[in-house]
């Protein structure tokens, strides 16, 4: 008797896996509803590929954002009272490409600080010419939730390097979620760790069975960031069910055609940027310009040693107001 297939995910174990199944497994049902009808009728679904006449479009930008706690950091209040809080530093980005040209530059980038805890009478820290406001958070402020109130001040930044970049005709491609950016034109989500399955067996069997360059019909997520959305398996070798499959996503707020629109242009836009095994660790959805962008945003939010030791300092010397 043959026993299951065995594959070994391309990725470093150390950035998770393509696909990360749910403790009830790959199988497991998520609860939101999902309209599968919206390109094809459920029963019609299949496999597209390039349509012809649709060509990428001259410049592409793509945004990314990195974040970093610098250090944690405990409050003393008057009454008795402590409250945990972290200095995080974060950082984004946003890469031109010209395809005409064949070329792609940094097109800007910014980096910002901040002290995020629920402390009342917690104060700017300075270091230097560093400078960590505070980001007051909500509720009680627990230590294991404050790293997700960085997301905020990330997205805000990630929108203000885009919005400085853009031109007319381009297409803006955001790693991850859309979230609060839904109402940037011509945005593009991209997702490259699946989490989730929303579809049912007989359509996952459509994205697990696409070909390098093919897409599934597009169909609508009715969760509170809902939009249309559509898998796409970027070039890669034969592998395990997931290789190479992203999620796309784009506003709500479009009509289904201008949806389908965007489907088919990601379609031949997104595969020339796919990296190689050999790139990067997380091959292919890791995109060629996102890895690199990546590395300069870290590099940009300064050496993180240096900074906790100037946090401690301050924290000794009263470097707060």
């Amino acid at each position: 008797m043959t026993g299951p297939q065995l594959f070994v995910d391309a990725w470093d174990p150390s950035y998770g896996a393509s696909f990360e199944a749910t403790p009830g497994g790959p199988v497991a049902p998520s609860s939101t509803q999902v309209d599968t009808d919206v390109e094809l009728p459920a029963v019609d679904w299949r496999a597209i590929g390039p349509r012809s006449g649709v060509a990428a479009p001259d410049v592409v930008l793509l945004v990314d954002g990195v974040r970093r706690i610098d250090a944690s950091v405990w409050t003393a209040e008057e009454d008795g009272a402590s409250y945990p809080g972290i200095a995080a530093s974060y950082a984004a980005g946003v890469v031109r490409c010209d395809l005409e040209r064949g070329a792609a530059e940094l097109a800007g980038a910014r980096v910002g600080r901040g002290l995020f805890t629920a402390s009342p009478s917690a104060q700017e820290v300075t270091c230097g010419q560093v400078r960590y406001p505070v980001h007051r958070v909500g509720g009680t402020g627990e230590l294991s939730k404050l790293p997700a109130a960085v997301q905020a001040p990330l997205t805000a930044l990630e929108v203000a390097v885009s919005d400085a970049a853009r031109t007319d005709g381009d297409l803006l491609v955001v790693d991850g979620p859309l979230r609060a950016r839904r109402q940037l034109p011509r945005t593009l989500g991209y997702i490259k760790t699946q989490h989730s399955q929303y579809l049912d067996a007989r359509l996952t069997a459509v994205v697990t069975g696409l070909g390098s360059g093919q897409r599934s019909p597009v169909f609508r997520l009715g969760t509170a960031w809902g939009g249309w959305s559509w898998y796409l398996r970027l070039p890669v070798a034969v592998g395990a069910p997931w290789a190479g499959i992203v999620r796309l996503e784009c506003s709500p707020d479009l009509e289904p055609q201008d949806a389908v629109a965007l489907a088919d242009l990601s379609l031949v836009t997104l595969p020339r940027f796919a990296s190689s095994p050999y790139k990067g660790p997380r091959a292919p959805q890791n995109l060629v310009p996102i890895a690199g962008l990546e590395r300069r945003l870290r590099g940009m939010l300064g050496d993180a040693r240096l900074l906790h030791r100037a946090l401690t300092m301050a924290s000794r010397s009263g470097g707060t107001r």
